[in-house]
């Protein structure tokens, strides 16, 4: 069973800012999609961003220019800087990786709470 491992979540401030990091298994990070997802209470789960082994990312409109998704190599982490923060980006957000094809593959982290609230 392939374990992610989720930090960074937290009670901010509208407008302030938080990191995410979810920690993988090297040979699941070097191949896969990593992405992050979020899910508010009464609303089904959304992709917020994905990065693919290339480093080509890809957000959901509502957090283009705020959040940014990163790989970060050294660590076999997937990181989400969410700045400017705002009331409706308060959900539980969840690391993802994937890899589609013959050899496909999808894990789930557990989740991390994020609410923004003054």
């Amino acid at each position: 069973q392939v374990q992610l491992v989720e930090s960074g979540g937290g009670l901010v401030q509208p407008g302030g800012s938080l990191r995410l990091s979810c920690a993988m298994p090297r040979s699941i990070f070097i191949t896969n999609i990593l992405g992050w997802y979020r899910q508010a209470p009464g609303k089904q789960r959304e992709l917020v961003a994905d990065c693919t082994s290339g480093g080509t990312t890809n957000y959901a409109d509502s957090v283009k220019g705020r959040f940014i998704i990163s790989r970060d190599n050294a660590k076999n982490t997937v990181d989400l800087q969410m700045n400017s923060l705002k009331p409706e980006d308060t959900a539980v957000y969840y690391c993802n990786t994937r890899r589609p094809g013959i050899f496909s593959n999808n894990y789930w982290g557990r989740g991390t709470q994020v609410t923004v609230s003054s």
